[in-house]
C-alpha cells in the first residue's frame, strides 16, 4: 500500500449509527404520501442521493423544485426522530485526533445533503477535523457511482492510492473501489463477511478496533 495521506469517511452508518432512523423516517414519509413502502424495501432500494430516491418513489417527472421540497420534508422527519439519540460511533473522535496529529487529511464523502451534514458534524462537534466535505448537493449521481470519490480526490489534490475510505454500505464500498480507493469497512449496516466480499481490506465494528499499522 502507498503512503496514506488522507482518510475519506462516509457519514450515515459510518460517523453515526443512524440508518434505522433513516428507515423509520422513510416509512413515515411514505405513509404520509400514500406510498407503499416496507422496511424490507429500504434494505433493497436505499441507493443514491436523496433526490434520486424521491424520484424513484414519487415519480421521475417531478420538477427539481418539488423533488427538493419533498426531500427536505423527509429529512426534517429524520432529524426530528434522531436529534435526541445522535452520538458518534465509539472511538471516532480519538481516531480523528490521531489522524490529525499524523498530518493525515480528513475528508467526508456522503450521499447526504448539506443540511444533514451540518446536523451530524455540528452535533458531534467534529467539523474542525474535516479538510474537505463533499455531499449530495455537489454531484449528479450518488454512490455506487464514482463521481463523489473522484470529486473528493480532486479537492484533496491526491490520487486514489494515497487515500483510504471508510464505508458501511455495499454501495459505498463499490463506489470507492471503482474509484481506486482502498476501503475499511465498518459493520453497522452490513456484515463483516459482506464487506470483505466486496473488497474491504479491514473490517471493524467501531473505531476502537481499527488497526492503523498500514499508515506507518
Amino acid at each position: 500500500m502507498h503512503r496514506i495521506k488522507a482518510f475519506i469517511f462516509d457519514m450515515d452508518g459510518t460517523l453515526v449509527d443512524n440508518m434505522s432512523f433513516h428507515k423509520d423516517s422513510w416509512l413515515l414519509f411514505c405513509t404520509k404520501h400514500n406510498i407503499s413502502f416496507t422496511p424490507e424495501q429500504f434494505e433493497t432500494e436505499n441507493h443514491g442521493t436523496l433526490e434520486e430516491m424521491i424520484r424513484y418513489f414519487l415519480g421521475p417527472d417531478l420538477t427539481d423544485a418539488r423533488v427538493k421540497q419533498l426531500g427536505q420534508e423527509k429529512e426534517v422527519i429524520y432529524r426530528e426522530l434522531y436529534k435526541d439519540h445522535i452520538r458518534e460511533i465509539a472511538g471516532l473522535t480519538d481516531l480523528l485526533i490521531y489522524l490529525e496529529k499524523q498530518g493525515i487529511k480528513i475528508a467526508l464523502a456522503t450521499n447526504g445533503d448539506m443540511t444533514n451534514i451540518d446536523f451530524v458534524l455540528d452535533n458531534l462537534n467534529i467539523r474542525r477535523f474535516f479538510y474537505v466535505i463533499t455531499g449530495a448537493d455537489e454531484v449528479s449521481k450518488g454512490k455506487p457511482d464514482t463521481e463523489i470519490f473522484k470529486l473528493t480526490l480532486q479537492k484533496l489534490n491526491m490520487n486514489s492510492k494515497e487515500c483510504v475510505a471508510v464505508e458501511d454500505s455495499t454501495d459505498g464500498v463499490i463506489s470507492a473501489r471503482r474509484a481506486g480507493v482502498e476501503v475499511i469497512g465498518i459493520s453497522t449496516t452490513r456484515t463483516a463477511e459482506e464487506l470483505k466480499m466486496n473488497g474491504c481490506f479491514q473490517v471493524i465494528s467501531d473505531y476502537n478496533e481499527i488497526d492503523l499499522g498500514f499508515i506507518l
